[in-house]
């Protein structure tokens, strides 16, 4: 049975940082990512790593976050540097079962970035 476990978020100022967390057990994934909703606005990716260390960003965040995984640990990492307040929203972590090619979802923690 898939689990992922997340941890990390928070509130923070305009300029500070987080780190998210993501643990993943019961499987072997291939991609591994982060995505995010903020209040009245659909979920969108945010960034992710596939098992060679491939990584995708979505343009309003490259250059402030990093993603990146330990894969003898199954987790995943979201390293958020210069956070602005449209950063504000839920993330949610999301890996992809390996050879199956089937999505898991976290349970999302709250980011809030205060001006």
């Amino acid at each position: 049975q898939v689990q992922l476990v997340e941890s990390g978020g928070g509130l923070v100022q305009v300029g500070g940082s987080l780190r998210l967390s993501c643990a993943a057990s019961g499987s072997i994934f291939s991609t591994m990512g982060w995505y995010r909703q903020a209040p009245g606005k659909q979920r969108e990716l945010v960034a992710t790593i596939t098992s060679g260390g491939t990584t995708t960003y979505r343009s309003s965040v490259k250059g402030r976050f990093t993603i990146s995984r330990d894969n003898a640990k199954n987790t995943v990492y979201l390293q958020m540097n210069n956070l602005k307040p449209e950063d504000t929203a839920v993330y949610y972590c999301n890996v992809r079962r390996q050879y199956y090619n089937t999505d898991y979802w976290g349970q999302g923690t709250q980011v809030t970035v205060s001006s």
